[in-house]
């Protein structure tokens, strides 16, 4: 129907309507593009053909995914999860696989007049159904801040080994369909071979790698970089892929490799490009499976077949991490993240519709469940918190201890600042305030990092600080100030709702990484957004100007002049009783705070009225009413209550305040 350029058109408008009206109900992405694919599939109104070009180009989307992921990896830490890869990992797959067997046995036997489900028709659906989606659970995990978390990493590691599962399943399951004698001396060469590929590209990779990355840096070219990037990333997925493996396992052994190296930080950020755009194809594919017709039509079987084998994955999964030491919140939570369908089930139950093992309208019932488990999936992860709490009342005592302790820790606490996020921002921040002798208590979500500062003797607590019952504890009400310290405006937003309806006139500093979400944030509620781009530039300008010979005092006013036009709370300084004024580099302009309170003169007037630069030689640097920051132009009306910070000599300051407060 459509040209290679028209198709790619038409998915590209369809995606970008999908996105933006999700977008606008608040809803993940990754729902916008099921539902695109559910739209114009065939199955849909058939604009897009469900074909393997459409198919090779969504699975690049998942080798760049896993890639990344990689790249948030290392072969100590992976060396550190081989208990649980290889045991829950192994535990999950061979349990859901053997509990799919009995049922189908159960069917056949009871009920043989539904259906005839063979046992090699059974493992089939087992290995089909064991499968979960490690694109959309490891996207969600990244954008939820929970890599790092203890079910975080379980669940990470499950879904490594579901991924090297798929290989020994796409050999057994064809073996069974022919009923063939060599299937354990095929299975022997397939494993052999995988584990010879695997030690090629770990071990060998490994120290190859770093050599080679230095190679291609010291030709400075950025067109170099990324293709020697490119190359790295499919090539090793094309080893894996024919080696009988996965391509994503490939492509993640190679971000895994290049994350031992120093380049890390760069690759992250020039493969995002390519992993966003193509993971979205990957969804519009998914989507594209869905049958509405056989929905409508065999609604309640479809239905049965989405709650049955969730609810099955869930408790199995939530039931084996407590066998292997996981605590009911972590293993409940596990069993949610891994519940839903994936993407490689669809590989396996297409072998088995191609095999003639199955039905071929059980297979479309079941592909319909499948994906609609895939569509609840970001749902049931938004949720897990509220589940957990319902489903455990030990989880909620932790939590509730959790809260106490820290509650505790911070009591005494008066016009503390709170941190959230102890990475490195973070922990930068606290030397600081400590240097100044000002006290602190920091919110993090990483176990291990708060167990080893509070260890070090820093005033650390596990928590989100996007919960309000965080903030609570942390003595939000008592606290001088609020400082985001990770760059996230999703959590940052939620942060600043809670803190805007608990303590409005609080002041919360927020990290971003450039201007692009500036006027969100500062809707939001933040006193001030700080860019790292802006600050990286201003340092780098200013180390290059004193290397060009400018003096070190021009350069200060430079990058001070700069921050001023950025950051009206940087124009000038809060003087305390111990600051002396000092006149010899000018820098004696200082900021103080004026709350207009009831039957203040300036009250009903507009700025230019009251002229205070004309008048008193005073500059307005910021006005704030409650929590948020008000535009300080000539005709803005001066309220009861609002504050204004004034930018002066301590002199003009003070007939400023005159002026503002009596006639």
């Amino acid at each position: 129907m459509f040209s290679g350029l028209e198709l790619t058109l038409f998915l590209l408008a369809a995606a970008v309507l999908g996105v933006v009206a999700f977008r606008m109900m608040h809803l993940p992405p990754m729902l916008g593009y099921l539902v695109v694919g559910i739209v114009i599939g065939p199955h849909g109104l058939g604009f897009a053909e469900d074909n393997e070009t459409t198919h090779a180009l969504a699975e690049f989307g998942v080798v760049f995914l896993m890639f990344s992921i990689g790249l948030e990896f290392s072969l100590n830490k992976l060396s550190a999860m081989r208990h649980i890869v290889f045991g829950l990992g192994v535990a999950q797959v061979a349990t859901t696989i053997a509990v799919t067997m009995v049922f189908g046995w159960a069917v056949a036997y009871f009920l043989p007049q539904l259906t005839s489900i063979s046992w090699q028709a059974a493992f089939a659906l087992g290995g089909a159904l064991t499968m979960s989606s490690t694109a959309i659970v490891s996207k969600l995990l990244t954008e939820r801040l929970e890599l790092e978390t203890e079910h975080g990493r379980r669940i990470l590691g499950v879904l490594l080994f579901q991924d090297l599962a798929l290989v020994p399943l796409l050999i057994v399951v064809p073996a069974l369909a022919k009923d063939s004698g060599n299937l354990m001396v095929t299975l022997g060469w397939a494993v052999a071979k995988a584990m010879v590929v695997l030690a090629l590209l770990l071990f060998f990779g490994h120290k190859l790698m770093r050599s080679w990355f230095k190679i291609v840096v010291k030709r400075r070219s950025q067109e170099l970089f990324m293709l020697n990037l490119l190359l790295i990333t499919l090539g090793a997925a094309w080893i894996t892929e024919k080696a009988g493996l996965s391509l994503a396992l490939g492509a993640f052994i190679a971000g895994m490799l290049i994350s031992e190296t120093e380049f890390k930080h760069q690759v992250e950020e020039d493969i995002k490009s390519f992993r966003d755009v193509l993971l979205g194809l990957f969804f519009i594919t998914i989507g594209m499976l869905l049958d509405v017709h056989t929905l409508i039509d065999h609604w309640f079987l479809v239905l049965l077949l989405l709650t049955g084998p969730v609810l099955l994955k869930f408790g199995l999964i939530a039931a084996l991490s407590r066998l292997f030491g996981s605590s009911t919140g972590v293993a409940l939570r596990t069993g949610l993240a891994l519940a839903q369908a994936g993407e490689f089930g669809f590989v396996l139950l297409n072998q088995a519709g191609g095999l003639k093992l199955i039905d071929p309208l059980l297979i479309q019932v079941i592909l319909a469940s499948m994906v609609l488990s895939m569509l609840a999936a970001p749902f049931i992860l938004a949720k897990s918190d509220a589940i957990v709490m319902k489903l455990s009342a030990n989880e909620w005592m932790l939590q509730s201890l959790a809260l106490t302790q820290l509650a505790t820790r911070t009591m005494s606490a008066q016009k503390h600042v709170i941190i959230a996020g102890f990475g490195r921002s973070g922990q930068s921040l606290a030397r600081l305030l400590e240097e100044e002798g000002i006290t602190y208590h920091a919110l993090e979500m990483d176990p291990e990092l708060v167990q080893d500062a509070r260890s070090g003797g820093a005033s650390v607590s596990y928590g989100d600080a996007a919960r309000r019952e965080s903030l609570v504890a942390a003595g939000i009400h008592r606290a001088a100030a609020l400082v985001v310290t990770y760059a996230s405006t999703p959590s940052a937003l939620k942060v600043l709702h809670h803190a805007a309806e608990l303590a409005p006139e609080l002041p919360v500093i927020v990290r971003s990484y450039d201007d692009a979400d500036l006027d969100k944030l500062l809707a939001a509620g933040a006193t001030e957004v700080v860019p790292e781009s802006l600050e990286g530039s201003l340092m780098l300008a200013s180390h290059a100007l004193v290397m060009l010979g400018i003096p070190l005092r021009r350069v200060v006013h430079r990058v001070q002049d700069a921050r001023d036009e950025r950051y009206a709370s940087l124009r000038g300084y809060f003087h305390g009783a111990a600051d002396i004024d000092d006149d010899s580099e000018g820098l004696n302009v200082r900021l103080q705070s004026v709350t207009l309170i009831d039957g203040a003169h300036a009250i009903g007037k507009t700025l230019a009225e009251i002229d205070l630069p004309g008048q008193c030689g005073t500059e307005v640097a910021m006005l704030r009413r409650g929590k948020q920051r008000v535009d300080a132009a000539q005709d803005t009306i001066l309220m009861g209550g609002d504050i204004v910070v004034l930018r002066g000599s301590s002199e003009n300051i003070s007939r400023a305040e005159k002026r503002l407060l009596s006639k």
